[in-house]
């Protein structure tokens, strides 16, 4: 079993509200496997960032991802959220294609 995941909890957090909006912090810390509190830390500091907008509905949040906002994101090395998904996406094809060459 890998000892480090591929994908920090921030980016865990990410995919899961881009895909599930109107989860609560709880479903979103246990989609994740990290703590509430984790959670609401990280979807704060993605708000600070204007990665991540929310809108209470009801008894419930709802989250936006500003994914023109996301893309121009600097990761902290020479690479951009756009750059690293058109490798991730380049990454992919090629295995795709080493599939099919089997």
């Amino acid at each position: 079993m890998a000892k480090w995941r591929f994908l920090t909890n921030h980016a865990m957090v990410l995919i899961h509200v881009a895909n599930h909006p109107r989860s609560t912090l709880r479903e979103i810390a246990m989609a994740v496997g990290i703590t509430e509190r984790a959670a609401l830390s990280i979807l704060r500091a993605m708000e600070e960032d204007d990665i991540i907008s929310r809108q209470r509905e009801g008894r419930r949040n709802k989250y936006w991802v500003d994914f023109r906002a996301l893309l121009k994101y600097p990761l902290g090395g020479p690479y951009s959220v756009a750059e690293l998904v058109d490798n991730l996406t380049g990454i992919a094809t090629r295995l795709q294609e080493l599939q099919r060459t089997r």
